[in-house]
């Protein structure tokens, strides 16, 4: 009786050890250029929400939220080709958001427009690559 009790217990923990492994690696995985692609869309989007913000005068904290996010979103978009503008554009985003807290809308409006230039500059190289 032991010998089956151990039996049947062994049999339904590999089975079930067998279920949860197998819609494990059934998960959905992500292709890396689509991640990249996402990044540098999220990224264009969010400095391109945020010039609009400021241009418009508006909340300061919504444009600072926006600045932010892309500079989280941008920190996906790896590519080697474009490795050193990226950070130099990441750069340009601190000092956009230090223009935007300290209330210099200008100063802020002309930094958000230069790095939303440089990461349309560096999608249309990663997109040429990547075809």
């Amino acid at each position: 009786m032991k010998l089956t009790k151990k039996i049947v217990v062994s049999l339904l923990m590999a089975m079930s050890m067998a279920t949860l492994s197998s819609t494990t690696f059934a998960a959905e995985k992500k292709d890396l250029n689509a991640v990249v692609r996402e990044a540098a869309e999220g990224t264009i989007a969010k400095i391109e929400e945020a010039i609009v913000l400021v241009e418009k005068g508006g909340n300061q904290d919504a444009a600072v939220a926006a600045i932010n996010e892309a500079r989280q979103l941008q920190k996906e978009f790896r590519y080697e080709l474009t490795e050193r503008q990226r950070q130099k554009a990441n750069d340009k985003l601190k000092v956009a958001r230090e223009a935007v807290v300290s209330g210099n809308d200008k100063e802020a409006d002309e930094t958000l427009k230069a790095t939303l230039s440089e990461f349309k500059e560096m999608k249309a190289t990663y997109d040429a690559s990547h075809k």
